[in-house]
């Protein structure tokens, strides 16, 4: 029978209901002649491009309208890097934590939660900006023409002089007043700009007016409100956010319309609301072999999950350290010389996501997946000798020479619900060419306990992984 390993993330509040998790492997489906409906395929690794300062990366942001000119804050420090990335020492910003950043196609906007600055490319003119109408910005977009950022700690939102981000009218501002929450963020989409407080979201648009040119939209209101200000992310035609409102905290939306459409889970619900903090979450999207991803950070919780839109499927990023998943070194993206290019959260690394990398820079990328032996509404509760079970994986895949030139996968199992676990069971899955090899674990042994087993397979070599399916040969029982 067919085991169901494919599929994705879904580890219930009671593992006994559910444990289907999923590690640095993404399903991909396979619409037709396939030989399975999908695949789970190995997430990209990390190949360096460049150090840029000494990190934390804290933003990137590749400028419009050319692709050879992009901006890193590093520390507290702005980078200008061209198409080799070779950086070049802009000067200093302030701050610790994200930074949001916009272009006008001659000026880039840097706001540091308060403080904000302003860089020129065309003159290379770089500081602070000193109107003394500024009153600092939280995150900022762009509008046609403006920049529309909102002011720290406040319900208000404002806009720069068209085309000059340096300069600020003290009546050029507006109030989100639709709910008594403060405004937290910002975000342009479709040429609309969406205000999210912690409680509500409004929508304005452009209206052409010659005092304060944003309006809102009547009947644009929404009781969705924004848990983390740099969770706000865009993507597939609509922005991706992670929502609390007055009722409860802790579910992802996307925009359809101007309405929130749930897109977590209860499995991914239940594990973001038990996370000591998650108002620090980050977020950012890429798209690569027409997958479009959400990356949704946790630093507090050391945790990421990922939202891929083609499968409306979740599954978990991560780093390996000391034997432990943490969180993925992923801090914030731009699509730039044709990459996802990423920022490291720790230090000034910048990478690209690579599919062909199978490490993360070098060091250990582990892969895991567990999926209970049976399909659902299969268990009768009754106890079952498990004879063997055949792995469905492109093999062959082995290297050259070192790790991974006779690389293996690992299997363990669990019949208490996946509470405790065997032994590891090693298995190879060929060396360069051998692409014939049959992957198998024997002898099995019978289900006891609860009269139910999860099966968890995982890796480390650093090669291809590409798993089509999994065929257990079974022995039912009347006990």
């Amino acid at each position: 029978m067919k085991s169901p390993i494919l599929g994705s993330a879904y580890v219930a509040r009671s593992v006994n209901a559910a444990d289907a998790r999923m590690v640095n492997l993404f399903p991909e489906i396979v619409p037709e002649a396939g030989k399975e409906p999908a695949f789970l395929n190995r997430a990209p690794g990390l190949k360096l491009l460049a150090t840029v300062g000494s990190g934390p990366i804290r933003g990137v942001w590749a400028f419009s309208p050319d692709d050879n000119t992009a901006f890193v804050v590093s520390g507290t420090q702005l980078y200008k890097i061209n198409e080799t990335y070779t950086a070049t020492l802009i000067g200093n910003v302030s701050g610790t934590g994200p930074v949001s950043m916009a272009d006008n196609g001659t000026q880039l906007f840097i706001a540091c939660n308060g403080p904000s600055y302003i860089y020129n490319n065309t003159t290379n003119a770089f500081g602070p900006i000193t109107d003394p109408d500024f009153p600092g910005a939280a995150t900022v977009c762009y509008l046609d023409g403006y920049f529309v950022f909102n002011e720290p700690n406040s319900q208000k939102m404002w806009i720069t002089s068209l085309f000059d981000g340096t300069s600020i009218d003290p009546l050029e501002f507006a109030s989100a007043e639709g709910s008594p929450d403060g405004l937290t963020a910002v975000a342009s989409n479709f040429r609309e700009v969406w205000a999210f407080g912690t409680n509500s979201i409004e929508v304005w648009y452009n209206s052409g007016a010659t005092d304060f040119p944003l309006q809102r939209i009547q009947g644009a209101f929404n009781e969705l409100g924004l848990a983390a200000p740099y969770s706000v992310a865009k993507m597939d035609n609509g922005l991706f956010w992670l929502g609390r409102d007055r009722r409860g905290q802790g579910i992802v939306y996307r925009a359809n319309g101007y309405l929130g459409q749930r897109i977590s889970t209860h499995a991914v619900e239940w594990q973001i609301q038990q996370y000591e903090d998650m108002t620090d979450a980050i977020a950012y999207t890429y798209q690569q072999d027409g997958h479009s991803f959400y990356v949704l950070v946790f630093p507090t919780a050391n945790a990421t999950w990922v939202y891929d839109v083609s499968t409306q499927a979740w599954h978990e990023r991560a780093g390996f350290v000391n034997g432990e998943f943490t969180r993925h070194r992923g801090n914030c993206q731009m699509s730039f010389q044709g990459k996802p290019v990423i920022g490291d959260f720790e230090n000034g690394n910048i990478y690209a996501f690579d599919l062909n990398n199978f490490s993360d820079n070098g060091s250990t990328q582990k892969w895991l997946r567990s999926w209970r032996a049976l399909p659902t509404g299969q268990n009768n509760l009754k106890r079952t000798s498990q004879h063997s079970l055949q792995l469905d994986i492109e093999s062959g895949v082995g290297l050259n020479s070192g790790q991974g030139s006779d690389p293996e996968v690992m299997l363990r199992w669990s019949d208490d619900g996946g509470h405790t676990w065997s032994n590891e069971h090693w298995s190879k899955i060929g060396k360069i060419g051998q692409f014939y090899r049959r992957v198998f674990w024997r002898r099995l042994g019978m289900t006891l306990k609860l009269r139910d087993r999860v099966y968890e397979l995982s890796g480390t070599d650093p090669v291809k992984i590409n798993i089509m399916g999994a065929e257990l040969i079974l022995s039912p029982t009347n006990a």
